[in-house]
């Protein structure tokens, strides 16, 4: 995101509470690691890598004055992997875990399905994505986690579930974005509902030298709906691809016979960053050191 916000000419902060997370190919403007990282913390405390985390954050729990003071104005992107959509028992998991993060968190909130990209590999899902991005008529789901596990046949499962169910849709809140990280128009789609979340699309301009894509967010280019998106990512994926390869391959034949580049460039560099998020995320291995 970050990558295809700097492309577009937008500005962007990034708050990293990841004290492992030290393999970062972007400006942080909050970061953890200005207070303290892991390495150390498990040599001085003896404690492995999911115990020297929450050492960490028991100490960003200290210093909730500065976290709170940067993170004034932010919004909130719950992230799911899209796989939680494949088992009925995962979906409810993270319809609950969705409210509590709304509800405590107290920010302007978007709850994203992530690597929607990925979801048709998993096999063909009982409703269409609509059901589980509007979190509607959820009772419906309860027959097919039955159908998951025979456990949840018992009365006191079957209650449970019957409450988290009602629960959700009593406070209404929860509901779903969906994200193809290496698709343009996917990300312009998720862009323009954060902008929306934290009231960006409605304020005045960042200066007198918006893009092209600045001004497009602001008076509404047409995103993807989530039935756009039900027909790209899963009825038509295969075909979709196919369409783009050879779209992309139509574009470089007639880029090597242009005679000269042309235009200001900018859909080039949206291009390239794209194509640099396409060959991986950095790695992300452990590393923990301790800062005084």
């Amino acid at each position: 995101m970050h990558q295809f916000l700097s492309a577009i000419g937008r500005k962007c902060s990034i708050v990293n509470l990841d004290p492992a997370n030290d393999h970062t190919n972007y400006p942080c403007a909050i970061d953890i690691r200005s207070l303290i990282t892991l390495d150390e913390i498990m040599q001085e405390e003896e404690l492995g890598p999911n115990g020297g985390v929450l050492w960490a954050l028991e100490e960003l729990e200290s210093q909730w004055e500065w976290l709170e003071e940067g993170l004034k104005g932010l919004g909130a992107l719950h992230l799911t992997d899209s796989y939680c959509l494949t088992l009925p028992s995962l979906y409810i998991s993270t319809l609950l875990l969705s409210l509590r993060s709304m509800l405590q968190l107290d920010l302007p909130h978007l709850n994203v399905l992530t690597k929607i990209d990925n979801l048709s590999s998993y096999g063909p899902l009982p409703f269409d994505l609509e059901f589980y991005t509007e979190a509607q008529d959820l009772s419906d789901i309860l027959p097919h986690l039955l159908q998951e596990n025979p456990m949840m046949r018992h009365p006191k499962f079957e209650g449970l579930n019957t409450a988290v169910i009602e629960l959700v849709e009593d406070f209404g809140l929860v509901g779903f974005e969906t994200l193809a990280v290496e698709d343009k128009r996917s990300m312009m789609t998720l862009l323009q509902a954060i902008d929306r979340a934290g009231g960006y699309a409605f304020g005045g301009a960042e200066g007198a030298n918006d893009t092209v894509w600045q001004v497009a967010v602001r008076e509404g280019m047409r995103g993807m709906s989530i039935r756009d998106v039900q027909e790209r990512w899963i009825d038509r994926k295969e075909e979709f691809d196919e369409m783009e390869r050879r779209e992309l391959e139509d574009e470089a034949a007639k880029a090597r016979e242009a005679s000269g580049p042309s235009g200001d460039g900018k859909e080039d560099e949206i291009d390239e960053e794209m194509e640099a998020m396409r060959r991986g995320m950095p790695d992300s291995g452990v590393k923990v050191v301790r800062r005084s």
